[in-house]
């Protein structure tokens, strides 16, 4: 009886030991999985920055050929005006 107690004492030694080891895994696999996804959500808003930082710059090129067309379309208009 006293070996079979042993035994099955040593048993679940064995198995709590095991069951910690996936356990410590299983954390470890998480915190690389948080650690990704936060690593690509700070990729994605760099992009998103870079992309925000391009529209400003074409936006403003834009206004800027509106306004030197229609500086000509007034510089025309005054000149028909004169003439």
């Amino acid at each position: 009886m006293k070996k079979l107690f042993i035994s099955f004492a040593a048993l679940c030694l064995v198995a709590s030991v095991y069951s910690c080891r996936e356990t410590t895994s299983k954390v470890e696999e998480a915190q690389e999985a948080v650690e990704e996804t936060a690593q690509d959500a700070m990729d994605e808003a760099k992009d998103a920055m870079e992309d925000a930082k391009d529209a400003m710059e074409d936006a403003k090129e834009a206004m800027e050929n509106a306004a030197d067309s229609l500086g000509n379309a007034i510089d025309k208009t005054m000149e028909e005006q004169g003439n």
